[in-house]
């Protein structure tokens, strides 16, 4: 990671203000960001984030950004609601699943360009468990974040399922594709409880 990482309170805050952010919404459909006065200074910085809402390991959201493009702590609260009440591939966060989920915040890292020809070469250079894949190209664009390397079994199922979610074809290099990997700060309430 290129920045130093968040403090232990910063993260706590982060993760209290992902579930108030879903909690708000469905009581009133609304997204509510956060006070300016009552964001943690490390928070108030640009930042770009991922959240992943999941319910008994079960996926309910993920929405995330790329790139820092506004205060970290509006980023977490915008992709919270996002995850909660937006994300295409499932429906909306239930009150009962709200009870019973868990969220999880990345915290991307910058962009690095690899400088790789062929899938050949792009698999000899990734770092499983470390490094998240963004894949861009006339024809698609997806990522995955390093945490989807403990649901694959080999680097080579890593490689054809994010073709897949690019909208690649299998197995095929496009002339014009452009990878870039990062690097995330993750943490969740499973490992930071938010009961002291």
């Amino acid at each position: 990671m290129a920045h130093d990482p968040l403090s232990p309170a910063t993260r706590k805050w982060l993760l209290s203000l992902a579930r108030t952010t879903v909690r708000r919404a469905l009581d009133d459909g609304r997204l509510h960001l956060p006070d300016p006065a009552d964001v943690p200074i490390e928070a108030a910085a640009p930042g770009a984030a991922f959240v992943t809402l999941r319910r008994d390991g079960r996926l309910l959201g993920c929405i995330g950004s790329m790139e820092p493009g506004r205060p970290l702590g509006q980023d977490v609260a915008t992709h919270a609601f996002d995850a909660a009440f937006r994300d295409p591939r499932l429906p909306a966060v239930t009150l009962d699943d709200w009870d019973h989920m868990d969220i999880e915040i990345s915290v991307l890292g910058p962009l690095e360009t690899i400088d790789v020809h062929s899938r050949d070469e792009l698999r000899a250079v990734l770092r499983p468990g470390t490094d998240g894949v963004l894949l861009t190209s006339r024809e698609g664009r997806g990522t995955f974040l390093p945490s989807v390397w403990h649901q694959v079994g080999s680097p080579d199922e890593f490689l054809d399922l994010l073709w897949r979610k690019a909208g690649l074809r299998p197995r095929r290099w496009p002339s014009d594709l452009m990878v870039e990997r990062y690097q995330v700060e993750e943490f969740g309430e499973h490992d930071a409880p938010l009961d002291d």
